[in-house]
């Protein structure tokens, strides 16, 4: 399991005016509450103290404060071999690709196309071959055939193609209980699912401040079996959310934390990622931007607000609303990657995206690969002690001399420095030898490779005869 140690940090929100953030979102959840439209969620709110009229439900401060004290301050992922992969806490980062995208980037044509089902299982395969990649999620929506269980179809294509960690959406609760089952027929028993999660669930309430059935229930059964969930807000500011960046991140920590008090009294002490995606609303487009500095912004306060209530954060980095992977699509990709990695969120999704959330791409992915290596790189700061300050070496050395050959260099250089693997820093004679790539054809090549060559570790032939058993089953329901 890597560790990333981060030395060089940021911050957008200080402690003060965390706990000022914090006391506004209690009073919208005591004063305003929230609609809670699933049933055993009022019964659970209603038992615990909560006043309701109707649907609407106003927390008091105590219970989220009792909801912050049994909520796990991290949480462990699993590959689906049983090996420990990443643990979400403070300061560990980890990146993965998105969900859902109903068009693609073709890796072959470079064109524009609907997704499918094989383009699932490869964006699983290439996250599986890069090293950079620590989780999965789909990327694209299967069409066609597959739309009857579409989200149980996302779960098989990613859970045969990779054996890192995968954070799935699911519909309702027909598809949590399907891709609950193969989950539980790839780690052999329920106990054992519990015990090593290779899987986290992506739910999230409809701002501002409604938690549906289907939000809600899947927040409840993953509570109970002990899957862990993210449950961000997904709010626009200025339409969904206050125009003010301090009101709109106070809203989504009002929208998260609603869930997790639901689902600490569903389960006390299952696990549970805190965060938002609180982006803008263009107010020329009309659209949900994705780089929109402000976006990155609120990840940022959010990642604050995470290390004040000492839990694990949700985050995002590295899409684009550009069309194609473009300067454009590089400088959002850039940026947004190296914000992240130095607010010191946990689990950051969407590297790869294009056009708002709408297209994926392959080359993006691995463009997002390149620059989260160089983020770490940077969030590792310089190490200052006897043997890295050289003095011995410099002794050695002398005037007029050089560090080549030395020891000293042939022990720190590999560690010390960050080398590229798409990035190219050599001459123009080397660069024509090479065929004059430009960036976008080194990107096209190294997934190209990836999807050809590398092979994921396969589940065993009964494991997977158990998979296509259970999804047969779940499109009969969806019939």
């Amino acid at each position: 399991m890597p560790v990333h140690s981060r030395k060089v940090a940021y911050q957008v929100l200080t402690r003060d005016e965390c706990t000022t953030i914090h006391a506004a979102s209690l009073e919208m959840l005591e004063r305003t509450g929230c609609r809670v439209e699933e049933r055993e969620a009022l019964r659970l709110l209603a038992e615990a103290g909560c006043a309701l009229e109707g649907e609407r439900a106003r927390i008091p401060a105590s219970l989220v404060q009792q909801a912050l004290n049994s909520a796990p301050k991290q949480v462990s992922l699993y590959s689906r071999l049983g090996r420990p992969a990443m643990t979400l806490k403070i300061p560990n980062t980890y990146y993965g690709t998105g969900s859902d995208c109903p068009f693609t980037l073709d890796v072959e044509s470079g064109q524009r196309r609907k997704s499918g089902k094989s383009d699932v299982a490869n964006f699983a395969q290439l996250v599986d071959g890069l090293p950079q990649m620590d989780f999965a999620m789909s990327m694209a929506i299967p069409g066609g055939p597959d739309e009857r269980a579409v989200f149980a179809h996302e779960f098989h294509a990613m859970v045969q193609n990779t054996t890192k960690p995968i954070i799935f959406t699911a519909q309702g609760i027909e598809d949590m209980h399907c891709i609950y089952d193969m989950a539980v027929a790839v780690k052999g028993s329920t106990e054992a699912l519990e015990r090593e999660p290779f899987l986290l669930l992506y739910s999230e309430p409809i701002p501002p401040q409604v938690h549906t059935v289907m939000g809600v229930e899947k927040l409840i059964f993953c509570a109970r079996r002990g899957i862990p969930v993210t449950y961000p807000t997904g709010a626009m500011a200025g339409a969904t959310a206050p125009a003010t960046l301090a009101g709109a991140v106070a809203l989504g920590n009002a929208e998260t934390l609603a869930g997790l008090v639901i689902h600490q009294l569903a389960r006390s002490g299952a696990p549970y990622v805190y965060g938002g995606n609180t982006s803008i609303m263009d107010m020329q487009a009309g659209t949900f931007t994705y780089a929109a500095p402000e976006f990155h912004l609120t990840f940022s306060a959010y990642g604050d607000l995470g290390r004040f209530y000492d839990l694990p954060v949700w985050g995002l980095a590295g899409a684009s609303d550009a069309k194609t992977v473009d300067a454009q699509a590089g400088l959002e990709l850039g940026y947004e990657i190296l914000m992240a990695e130095l607010s010191g969120v946990q689990l950051i999704h969407d590297v790869g995206y294009l056009d708002s959330g709408l297209c994926s791409s392959a080359e993006m992915v691995c463009l997002g690969n390149e620059m989260v290596g160089l983020a770490r790189r940077v969030s590792r700061g310089i190490e200052v002690n006897p043997d890295t300050l050289a003095l011995d070496a410099v002794h050695e050395v002398g005037p007029g001399g050089n560090f080549l050959e030395t020891r000293h260099t042939l022990e720190h250089y590999r560690r010390e420095f960050w080398f590229p693997r798409l990035l190219f820093r050599g001459n123009m004679e080397e660069w024509s030898r090479r065929g004059s790539q430009d960036m976008r054809m080194r990107l096209n090549q190294q997934a190209r490779e990836i999807l050809a060559q590398h092979n994921p570790e396969p589940l065993p032939p009964a494991v997977s005869r158990e998979l296509n058993r259970i999804l047969r089953r779940r499109e009969q329901v969806a019939k």
